[in-house]
């Protein structure tokens, strides 16, 4: 941030309660309501059996507060990162703003209505279900109107920000001709808002930096005659030595513009861009000009007892999850915006997106329309400097065919950014040829039966009648699997058929070159009331709702560089208890990037396993097959797995069949976390083995105790049966309150742990 703007975090000191006539006036006796710290979900929520009466009703959250300091000469700005779903905001008893649509940003200038002392920010907050704001739709008889579950809430950030009378309003930094050093260039849009037309001459100064290196700058005047905003454009170029963008290398460069008036600066304006070529063609996706296979699954924001209240580093963990755990190349964003944060560690990690606007299966009237052209814009202004985002969602995802709609939202795409191509997700019309968007995607859930009637996904040819680009933008769910569920607490035969299917539909896509990628569904369990769900949650992702990868997630684990990191990772339970036992399984998957595994029972030589490249020829690193069935799991043998690259031992596994070395495990995610109120860190526990290895078919409650300066966001006890032996929980810091924090979990059979972090001061 410049010395010429500051933003004030304004997550801390809220009040909050059901809405009743008058609460949002600066007189409401006010205090019966609940003190709260943003982000935040209306109603408590479990890990399932989410209702939506509880949060489908008018809410009023009520801040007062001081002017910050030094705000003379300034003009001031709330902010607001998402609400779910209409807000009407006032501030000392006067609406400032108006707001439908849970997913996208908004803000509104309270410089005129702004006293200097005790001041009453107040939002009447709407969360019923309102059929005109998109992504909602016609509720079929006994189910959900979407999805997924949508609790209310006033769920990202809040900040006021203080900007100049003249100050940057927007920056588009957008590089050119990235693969040819001569013609390199950055075409940089610099918006310019002035509540008064200045009587001073003023120009923007834009520079390219490497750190504190500057690579290059240009000079551009800004006329401004009236108030409002006005858009001048500036060139970069001379740019030789430039990195590229990509998964394996996301370099990052910084663009810095100031606004100057008769030589003095007035504001300044930073963002991070990356220098890469995204291209989709029918012969495959190009990344800086060589062909990538694009490998990936859908990402849902939802959280545990949060909904989608959780802050910035929760959110950039499941980009973390995706690109260094899944081995992920591409996410696509379902079905609406995410937050910033998480894009953020998207251009940090490399993985690229496909971002969507909300929509889910439905168009509505003119009305509903015109908020999903508004949300496409929005979207696209707020996130066109992500070099992750490699396309846009410009067609509502499984919507029907709407020649005029959607030739006018792929206009606005192109208008707002002619960089990136536009794509929709496409459900049961491969025959259309009414698609106006560049890249067709498909959701493909097609499938066949083995011999033992099993559900086997399969993939349907590219469609070639529109003449676009391919991706596969869902497959195998839970739909095409052997069962509607992969939960921890299935049979094993269900859990490893969830890694099988996905392997399958990956290496069918990695064969045909039409297909420039697959994105499975789903990276993450998530919280819905329709369909193929249990007790609330749909259980179609490879890691589960608390982040904890399953073993349908193996195969992701294993698409690694083995000399970066040599992976072996079963899609099974070293288990012989009477739930489901390992030797049940007729062949148990090995997921390894590795030449060969020498497997070991009980200490002795079992079997030498070779990747199965008949079964899974066109996948990088296949999986590897040992059936176990003749093991008499009676004497609870040991499993040891050597993988070697070559002639050379890299990795070594252990499993214990043996349940009495069982232990309670506990690991937090961060060590640190800052004392805003806001900041949060995950704690994982699980049933584990002696040698660390999950133990899913355990009963028993899991007792935590949190000691010291934060909150628990989660469930104690914890029902170890429902989640299948794994969970988690979140702690929260208190709003300047730093100092250490203690959690301690406990289970009758399995014993304690603990863990520590530290809550700093900001």
């Amino acid at each position: 941030m410049s010395d010429y703007r500051r933003t004030v975090p304004f997550g801390a000191g809220w009040l909050f309660g059901p809405y009743t006539d008058g609460s949002e006036q600066p007189g409401f006796d006010d205090s019966g309501l609940a003190a709260v710290t943003l982000p935040h979900t209306v109603t408590p929520l479990s890990w399932q059996d989410w209702v939506p009466a509880s949060w489908e009703r008018t809410w009023v959250y009520r801040k007062r507060f001081d002017a910050p300091p030094g705000h003379h000469g300034q003009r001031v700005f709330a902010d607001f990162g998402a609400a779910m779903t209409h807000a009407t905001v006032t501030l000392n008893g006067d609406q400032v703003a108006d707001h439908l649509g849970g997913y996208l940003p908004f803000s509104t200038e309270i410089t005129g209505a702004l006293r200097r002392e005790d001041n009453v920010l107040a939002v009447r907050l709407d969360a019923g279900f309102n059929l005109n704001v998109p992504p909602d739709r016609p509720a079929p008889a006994d189910t959900i109107s979407v999805d997924y579950w949508q609790p209310g809430g006033l769920y990202r950030d809040v900040q006021l920000r203080l900007a100049p009378p003249v100050f940057l309003a927007d920056v588009f930094a957008k590089p050119a001709s990235v693969l040819d050093p001569a013609a390199r260039q950055v075409a940089v849009q610099v918006t310019v808002d002035a509540a008064a037309v200045p009587d001073q001459a003023l120009e923007v100064v834009t520079e390219l930096r490497d750190g504190e290196r500057t690579l290059a700058s240009a000079r551009v005047p800004v006329a401004v005659t009236q108030p409002g905003q006005v858009t001048v454009t500036a060139t970069l170029a001379g740019l030789p030595g430039i990195e590229l963008w990509g998964p394996d290398h996301p370099r990052l460069y910084q663009v810095v513009t100031r606004l100057i008036a008769d030589g003095a600066g007035r504001d300044e304006h930073r963002v991070r861009i990356g220098f890469r070529e995204a291209r989709f063609a029918l012969d495959g996706f190009y990344l800086n000009g060589r062909r990538v296979k694009l490998f990936g699954a859908d990402r849902h924001q939802f959280f545990p007892f949060a909904g989608g209240a959780m802050p910035a580093r929760v959110q950039a963990g499941d980009a973390e999850i995706m690109r260094r755990e899944l081995n992920c190349t591409m996410v696509r964003c379902s079905h609406y915006p995410q937050a910033e944060a998480f894009f953020d560690a998207c251009d940090e990690l490399g993985l690229m997106a496909w971002e969507e606007a909300p929509g889910w299966g439905y168009l509505g009237d003119d009305a509903w329309k015109a908020l999903a052209y508004r949300d496409i814009g929005e979207m696209i202004v707020r996130d066109r400097n992500h070099p992750s985002i490699i396309v846009w969602g410009a067609r509502l995802n499984e919507t029907p065919n709407d020649t005029a709609f959607y030739t006018s939202t792929n206009e606005l795409a192109h208008a707002l950014d002619d960089s990136r191509p536009t794509a929709g997700a496409m459900a049961g019309q491969r025959l259309t040829t009414d698609y106006q968007q560049d890249v067709f995607g498909e959701d493909d859930y097609s499938s066949v039966k083995d011999a033992d009637g099993v559900k086997e996904p399969v993939l349907q040819p590219p469609v070639t009648g529109v003449g676009r680009p391919y991706l596969v933008s869902e497959a195998v769910g839970t739909l095409s699997g052997p069962a509607i569920y992969y939960r921890r607490t299935d049979p094993q035969a269900v859990q490893q058929g969830q890694a099988t299917a996905h392997a399958r539909v990956h290496d069918l896509a990695a064969a045909d070159d039409r297909y420039c990628g697959l994105l499975a569904w789903s990276g993450f369990d998530y919280p819905s009331g329709s369909g193929n769900q249990y007790r609330g949650v749909k259980y179609t992702g490879v890691v589960d709702l608390f982040r904890i990868p399953k073993p349908g997630a193996a195969i992701y684990q294993a698409q690694a560089d083995p000399r970066v990191r040599p992976v072996i990772a079963p899609a099974f339970y070293w288990d012989f208890g009477p739930q489901s036992p390992v030797s049940a399984l007729p062949a148990a998957m090995i997921c390894a990037n590795l030449d060969r595994l020498e497997v070991y029972v009980g200490g002795e030589h079992f079997a030498t396993l070779t990747p199965d490249r008949a079964g899974y020829p066109h996948l990088p690193y296949p999986p590897s097959f040992a059936d176990f069935g003749a093991v008499d799991g009676s004497g609870l043998p040991e499993l040891r797995i050597d993988g070697y690259l070559g002639d050379d031992q890299v990795a070594s596994r252990r499993f214990s069949a043996d349940p009495s070395g069982d232990v309670l495990a506990l690991a937090a995610d961060h060590a640190e976390i800052d004392a805003d109120g806001a900041d949060a860190t995950r704690l994982e526990f699980r049933a584990a083995d002696r040698y660390g290895a999950p133990r899913p078919y355990v009963t028993g409650q899991v007792t935590l105790e949190v000691e010291g300066p934060a909150v628990l966001v989660g469930e104690s006890p914890f029902d170890f049966a429902a989640a299948g032996g794994a969970g988690a929980v979140w702690i929260r810091s208190r709003a300047g309150q730093p100092g250490m924090v203690t959690v301690r979990a406990s289970h009758p059979g399995l014993g304690q742990a603990e863990a520590s972090i530290r809550v700093r001061r900001r």
